[in-house]
């Protein structure tokens, strides 16, 4: 597979992840570990079809206990910061700490063997950042100190992710197939975490169910399969830079289904997030092209 390719698909991740927050709002009011839980239990089934169809159970076998360990703790870790950020801290506000790991993703991707960091880089990563800001902001209030506590959480959240979708591409050689395992343990941590700190609230009605269905095939299935691809073989840089478009698209979904209302801002956003991914498609283009790493999981 060819790293134009690879990095198109994992940019599908990102797509997918624009419909997080409707889907979320579609599934209330289902508390976010049994909801998790859900979607978890749903993307490990799509990963288990996709390795029974194309014969995989092999390749499974093979993949080392520490690359499971590693894979789950970073899909579990993240989705459990975020949620606990969100109910420590405003969400606003949280969610912009949150909203680093694009930026930390460019960042750390420049210590990867055979990769550079560009000033196009740093800089397209700069204004996706603030565009990601007028996005998520949206006029609050600013930080409060009371809310130390779920801003610290959140920041713990950008590291987890932006640490395992790097950390993945020193992984290269491991399946895509075995994120499966990694949803389904993500699942069962889930569970029983929800078991011990929630009160069980299953979605109400076909609008409930059907968000978390289509939760669990999309934002939290099928994403984490294509951003897989995408980290372990394409440009690296490039989609954390891209992923900006995330909270972009995403908003202007909430809009165009009356949830949030239109404003300067998310022009400017607009602006902002275009100009950062332009440089740092430039920054991409004008580099020396490497080949993708391929190390023999022993």
């Amino acid at each position: 597979m060819s790293r134009t390719r690879a990095t198109a698909i994992g940019f599908v991740a990102v797509l997918l992840w624009a419909l997080l927050a409707l889907l979320t709002v579609g599934s209330s009011p289902t508390p976010p570990l049994l909801l998790n839980t859900i979607c978890f239990t749903i993307g490990g089934v799509i990963g288990l079809i996709w390795v029974q169809v194309t014969g995989s159970w092999a390749q499974l076998r093979r993949v080392p206990l520490r690359v499971y360990a590693f894979g789950s703790i970073g899909v579990f870790g993240y989705h459990a910061l975020y949620f606990s950020a969100l109910r420590a801290a405003p969400a606003a506000e949280a969610g912009l700490i949150a909203y680093l790991w694009p930026l930390l993703i460019v960042l750390f991707s420049g210590l990867l063997p055979g990769e550079r960091l560009r000033l196009g880089h740093s800089v397209g990563a700069l204004l996706g950042f603030a565009g990601a800001a007028c996005i998520i902001t949206g006029g609050g209030v600013g930080f409060q100190a009371q809310h130390l506590p779920g801003y610290g959480l959140a920041l713990l959240c950008a590291v987890f992710w932006s640490s395992y979708s790097v950390g993945s591409r020193l992984l290269g050689s491991a399946p895509t197939a075995s994120v499966a395992v990694f949803c389904l343990l993500s699942a069962i941590a889930s569970g029983l975490l929800h078991l011990l700190l929630e009160d069980t609230v299953w979605p109400i009605g076909a609008l409930g169910w059907t968000s978390a269905l289509l939760l669990g095939l999309g934002p939290v299935g099928l994403a984490f399969y294509v951003w897989d691809i995408g980290v372990k073989q394409g440009d690296i840089q490039m989609l954390g830079t891209s992923s900006y478009a995330a909270p972009l698209l995403s908003t202007l979904i909430l809009v165009a289904a009356g949830i949030a209302p239109p404003s300067w801002g998310l022009a400017l956003a607009t602006a902002l997030i275009t100009g950062g991914a332009l440089l740092a498609a430039r920054a991409s283009g004008t580099a020396r092209v490497k080949p993708p790493i391929n190390r023999t999981l022993r």
